[in-house]
């Protein structure tokens, strides 16, 4: 008995032979589907795109036949650029190894996802070098806008990604000269409360230690803060110490940590750590020192880890709103990709101390 059913939808139901081909066999093209059936790449195209009737019965079957013996099926890349939409967000971030980069991603993914777009990541391993390859491969997949969480120091790159009409939003990290919409925790007034709350506890020696600021916002803003406060408070005295990647660091760290604890006495010196990797650098200090939080230092750290309430007393720490960021630079993306046009906007979210026994000055020797 013949079968009922129109020739697409025999072909979709007919089991290909690829299933059972052997890896690395060449996938079958739209082209390999027209030789087969005798046919032209448009003939076979109308078929794909559901216009059987402008085909024969005989041209419709022996497409039909082609296509399922091939194992073909359209790539929804291909598909999507024809109609000039791929779908797809890029992603660059400086570091994927940093616990607020991935936090960010996952936020941002989630927004993606319920939107109907697809994110495709780039990692930077801190290489300020490969911003401008990031967002030239990236691009050459036909991204429609880019997420940047990056150091921020070859705008231009961005800026020549902007110019092909794709939207851009900052995350943390802002781009000089580059006007686009920008998304980050409030640092000036989370510094403030963290560096407030050590003040309060009755540390009031306080040395801010980040890594090397080389140009990076989030890095400047966070110590321009520190400095104000410590300007502004009465009774606070603050210093910088810039903590140096590669080997040896732990060891200068931990020189340092000793040097300003010396210089303070007898008052009761504090850290303040401007992210978790120069928070894990400092506990590995401090252990080499012997020393624990809440005795001989005191300790705030940005980035509230999993790992933080486990280490010595817990260490006190600022909690980013990560997820939250992540989502809306997406939303924020989102927006512009469906022909929301305004200025350039800027949200700036709140932090939240999340207090645990490195910053109680009651711990602390008296």
């Amino acid at each position: 008995m013949p079968d009922p059913r129109p020739p697409r939808a025999r072909a979709a139901a007919r089991p290909t032979p690829d299933a059972s081909a052997p890896p690395g066999a060449r996938r079958a093209t739209i082209d390999d589907v027209a030789r087969a059936a005798g046919v032209s790449k448009a003939t076979v195209s109308r078929f794909l795109n559901h216009r059987e009737t402008l085909l024969t019965p005989d041209i419709a079957t022996r497409v039909e036949t082609a296509v399922a013996a091939l194992g073909y099926s359209p790539s929804p890349m291909a598909r999507a650029l024809k109609r000039g939409r791929s779908r797809l967000i890029g992603l660059v971030v400086a570091d994927v190894t940093n616990p607020f980069s991935v936090a960010v991603l996952r936020g941002a993914e989630r927004a993606c996802q319920q939107a109907g777009y697809l994110l495709m990541l780039f990692n930077l391993g801190n290489d300020s070098g490969r911003e401008r390859a990031a967002i030239e491969a990236l691009a050459s997949y036909q991204v429609e806008g880019f997420i940047l969480n990056t150091l921020g120091r070859d705008a231009g790159a961005v800026v020549d990604g902007a110019r092909q009409g794709r939207p851009v939003v900052l995350v943390d990290r802002r781009h000089s000269g580059l006007q686009a919409d920008f998304v980050s925790l409030d640092n000036a007034s989370a510094v403030h409360m963290a560096a407030g709350h050590l003040a309060e506890q009755g540390w009031r020696d306080l040395l801010y230690v980040t890594e090397p600021m080389r140009g990076v916002s989030s890095r400047l803003e966070r110590e321009a803060a520190f400095r104000a406060f410590a300007q502004q408070a009465d009774g606070v005295r603050g210093q910088t110490f810039e903590s140096q990647d590669g080997d040896g660091a732990t060891d200068a760290l931990a020189e340092a940590l000793r040097a300003w604890r010396a210089q303070a006495a007898p008052r009761r010196a504090a850290v303040l750590s401007s992210n978790s990797v120069i928070t894990l650098r400092l506990a590995g200090a401090m252990a080499r020192l012997g020393w624990h939080w809440g005795r001989e230092l005191g300790l705030v750290g940005f980035d509230d880890t999993d790992w933080a309430p486990h280490v010595g007393p817990g260490i006190t720490t600022i909690a980013q709103p990560t997820d939250d960021l992540g989502r809306l630079a997406a939303n924020c993306l989102i927006e512009r990709l469906q022909g929301l046009v305004l200025p350039p906007r800027q949200i700036l979210l709140p932090g939240q101390l999340v207090v645990r026994g490195s910053s109680l000055g009651s711990l602390a020797p008296a």
